[in-house]
């Protein structure tokens, strides 16, 4: 089993970031093309991709402004079912913005580089639909 972070700056408050991680209507804005989320610990999650994959997980811990853990995998996927994985997200103010620590824990090692190349592209959006470029 293997673990990435990925680290991205976004340029609005650790409370507006913890919203796109929190409130459907906003986390489609950067990643998938649907959501529901129920927010709280145990509180499930569904995101469709564009490709019509779907990830799907549960809320573990939520600080608001400061933390959110869920957990994560793919509907019929053989080796990384829903749930199998953990994603932490930390968001540490800094001056002009959040730095963004998403770390993903127990990732099947073949699984590594997909991840590591899904979150560093969908974390720039974050950043840009955050920040409210678009």
């Amino acid at each position: 089993m293997s673990e990435l972070r990925v680290e991205q700056f976004v340029a609005a408050s650790p409370a507006t970031v913890y919203r796109y991680f929190t409130e459907a209507p906003r986390w489609v804005e950067w990643q998938g093309e649907s959501a529901t989320v129920d927010p709280r610990p145990g509180g499930r999650f569904s995101l469709l991709m564009s490709n019509g994959q779907r990830a799907e997980g549960e809320f573990v811990e939520l600080e608001p402004g400061l933390r959110v853990v869920f957990t994560w995998g793919w509907v019929g996927h053989p080796d990384l079912p829903p749930g199998s994985t953990w994603v932490e997200i930390v968001l540490a103010e800094e001056p002009a913005g959040t730095r963004v620590v998403l770390t993903h824990r127990l990732l099947p090692d073949d699984e590594l580089e997909p991840h590591r190349g899904g979150w560093n592209m969908y974390l720039p959006r974050l950043a840009e639909v955050a920040a409210g470029a678009r």
